[in-house]
């Protein structure tokens, strides 16, 4: 572990820096391509802000959808496996067309749209409204 500046401080320097003071100097395909680099660096600011605790509420959501027990997995890489497999398992089950039955449709219904919200969080916060 690093101590200061943070990741997550220096990502916010260099976006800030290309937003406040290289976006402005530039013009045509040159001033898009550092906004674009700029939202780049947003987008993992909040990746990196959010990341664990989506994880951790997506696992929680995917363990009781599919039946689940115990405790996730503790590291954030272990975790992150976990999510992965978890919702390989899900994606078999609906392509198997046990979403397409009731109850169990309803609830991965639920949990995809949430799935679809935390990643708009990440990705674009304005397409949420609000």
């Amino acid at each position: 572990m690093q101590d200061r500046p943070t990741a997550r401080e220096l990502l916010a320097a260099v976006r800030e820096f290309l937003e406040a003071d290289v976006v402005p100097e530039l013009e045509g395909v040159k001033r898009f391509h550092a906004r674009v680099a700029a939202n780049v660096l947003a987008i993992v600011e909040r990746e990196i802000a959010g990341e664990e605790q989506s994880l951790l509420a997506e696992w929680g959501r995917l363990a009781r959808l599919l039946g689940v027990a115990g405790a996730p997995p503790a590291r954030l890489e272990a975790l992150r496996d976990a999510v992965r497999g978890l919702t390989e398992t899900l994606v078999g089950r609906i392509r198997k067309g046990e979403a397409d039955r009731e109850p169990f449709g309803r609830v991965v219904r639920e949990h995809v749209r949430e799935a679809v919200r935390e990643k708009l969080r990440v990705a674009n916060p304005r397409y949420l409204g609000g």
